[in-house]
Parts: structure tokens; C-alpha cells; sequence
């Protein structure tokens, strides 16, 4: 199998976001010099939740589980890999006026335009304590709980209570 029928199989069926985040992971990879991160070697942070995204995930290796792969609710189809090895870094957006009708078969100087990032590289993932919200029970991290009145409460719980 292809890496290409595994993102389609991973992400469940074949589209145009697929295939653009396909393009968008293999060009970072290769500006960057890099295969698919076991770790934290590489950090991706996406600024929307499209269908490019799962291909971006699938291909370079980053999870949100590692902490690697990072989501900002953007709305923009830009991408920001880092390389922790080299500290080499891009930014990729898509090219003003590009409209190709194959994208698979289109050079990715075509398709993206280039930049620095905007941002520095964000810090390696951290293991939080977990801490039960006296409200409905279940554990949340630490650093997403909030305290009022002397109670721990989880964010949803915190919401309702708060009308927030």
C-alpha cells in the first residue's frame, strides 16, 4: 500500500482536502530535510480543522497525543512545521491565485507560498497532574481546572455553573 492509499485509508475516504494536506506534508518535509516523527522531533501547528489536517497528522507523524501536533481554530489553511533537530522552520499558505484542477501532480513551489514562521517553537509537551472536578467526578488536567468557591471544577462544569 501507497502512503498515499494510507492517508485515504486513515482519514476514511479521498477529497481535495486530503490530497492538499498530502501536498502540504510531503513539501514541508522535504524543505525540511525530515522523514516522520517517533516523537517530538518535528512540531506541526495547523490553523484549521479540515480535512487536511488528517492527512498532515498521517503523514509526518505528529499527534496530538505527543503533543507535536498543535490546533489553532484559525480558519486558515496555513501550516507552520518545526524541526527540532536542525531548528529549521517554514510556514506554508496557500499561493493567491493558484487554482489547479490536479493537485496531486502539481510541484508544491506552485501550489504553497513560503514563509518564516510567526511564532517561536513551542515548547516540549508536558505531563499535568490530573485533578478530579468535584462537581461531575471525572479528572481533568491540572492546568484546565478551574477553582471556585473552594471547588474543583473541570471547563464544562465551570460553564454550566457560570453561564460562561
Amino acid at each position: 500500500m501507497t502512503l498515499w492509499e494510507e492517508t485515504v485509508k486513515f482519514h476514511g475516504h479521498q477529497c481535495g482536502g486530503l490530497t492538499w494536506g498530502y501536498k502540504v506534508a510531503l513539501f514541508a518535509l522535504e524543505k525540511l530535510n525530515f522523514d516522520r516523527a517517533s516523537d517530538e522531533e518535528l512540531v506541526v501547528i495547523v490553523e484549521n480543522d479540515s480535512c487536511a489536517v488528517d492527512a498532515i497528522q498521517y503523514v509526518t507523524g505528529c499527534t496530538f497525543g505527543k503533543g507535536n501536533f498543535i490546533f489553532k481554530d484559525y480558519g486558515k489553511h496555513v501550516y507552520t512545521f518545526f524541526n527540532r533537530n536542525t531548528g529549521q522552520s517554514i510556514r506554508i499558505s496557500r499561493k493567491k491565485g493558484t487554482n489547479f484542477d490536479d493537485i496531486m501532480s502539481a510541484k508544491g513551489e506552485d501550489l504553497f507560498e513560503v514563509s518564516e514562521p510567526k511564532e517561536e517553537i513551542p515548547k516540549r509537551a508536558r505531563i499535568h497532574k490530573s485533578i478530579e472536578c468535584s462537581r461531575c467526578g471525572e479528572s481533568a488536567m491540572e492546568t484546565r481546572i478551574h477553582i471556585l468557591d473552594g471547588k474543583h471544577l473541570c471547563e464544562p462544569c465551570y460553564q454550566e455553573i457560570t453561564n460562561k
